[in-house]
């Protein structure tokens, strides 16, 4: 789910939803590093990308609809 070309396809309530989930799982991750029970640590950096990706696209978004 974390292709740049899958996150444009969606809508924006979908790309709000997506984002919040993210949120709520590196949180999630950050804690369990913290108390070593992390099993795979590149889920906080796919988290992590995600939601940089997904604010990117929403930021694009809102650049386009100003320009029009």
């Amino acid at each position: 789910m974390s292709q740049a070309s899958e996150l444009r396809d969606m809508s924006d309530e979908q790309l709000e939803l997506t984002l919040k989930e993210a949120k709520e799982n590196l949180f999630r991750f950050h804690i369990q590093a913290q108390t070593d029970r992390l099993d795979a640590p590149s889920e906080l950096r796919r988290q992590r990308r995600l939601v940089a990706r997904v604010k990117t696209i929403q930021t694009q978004r809102q650049i386009e609809t100003a320009a029009k």
